[in-house]
């Protein structure tokens, strides 16, 4: 999965500001495979205790509005690689063509009302245990974006796809009510580019300078905390 020499890696990650990112991950590959493994354990149990919850949410999903039942976006993971990540669909359709990539606040319209449910306990978010059976994802990891804002990342912030996107992370958590956080703000989408993503990447960054299998059982135990508050 990893790409073991430099010189191998796409040219624009060929930098002297990632170079010392990549060379960590490299002292790093007994927990890379413990990693990956527990991904594999993770995402599989987190699929069959669910599952019954799992159907349910489906069923409701197609049978209150129209559109697809997974709503499927391409985000840019490993090494700069689009994949299209596996989410229960929670707006209307076509919601991305008549606002912006990011959601605004919990009341956003485009949000259906069984959308507002799935996103409340999380249920939405379930079906990217596929994407990370797959391998296009990670347990623990930088939260994975469109393409339009990877765009305005700097050199070393690309150095988090040295790893694949995380289904959850130290910035998710820590901007685990990011919605409600734009809501209020005149320009979303630029205060997300210009205030936001730039925070969130350093948090990433620090991660990444000390990746760990512990550090990612920490986060795991974190995240389902959170799952469990208001």
């Amino acid at each position: 999965m990893y790409v073991k020499q430099f010189e191998k890696l796409p040219q624009d990650f060929q930098n002297d500001t990632i170079k010392p990112y990549f060379d960590y991950l490299q002292t790093r590959k007994v927990s890379l495979f413990f990693k990956r493994a527990m991904d594999i354990f993770v995402a599989l149990a987190i699929l069959t205790v669910s599952f019954p919850f799992l159907l349910v949410a489906g069923i409701l999903v197609k049978a209150t509005s129209e559109g697809p039942l997974f709503y499927m976006q391409k985000r840019v993971g490993l090494y700069g690689k689009e994949f299209a990540i596996f989410k229960f669909r929670t707006m209307v359709q076509n919601a991305d063509k008549i606002g912006t990539q990011i959601t605004v606040g919990e009341k956003d319209p485009r949000i259906t009302k069984v959308g507002h449910f799935l996103r409340i306990t999380r249920l939405d978010e379930f079906p990217q245990m596929l994407n990370v059976l797959k391998g296009d994802m990670t347990i623990i990891g930088t939260r994975p974006e469109v393409p339009r804002y990877v765009a305005h990342y700097t050199d070393e912030m690309k150095a988090t796809l040295l790893l694949p996107p995380g289904a959850s992370g130290a910035a998710s958590i820590a901007y685990r009510k990011e919605n409600e956080m734009l809501k209020d703000v005149e320009d979303p989408e630029a205060y997300y580019i210009d205030t936001i993503l730039p925070d969130k990447m350093a948090i990433n960054l620090a991660y990444l300078k000390s990746f760990s299998i512990w550090k990612d059982l920490a986060l795991i135990f974190r995240t389902v905390l959170c799952v469990f508050q208001k």
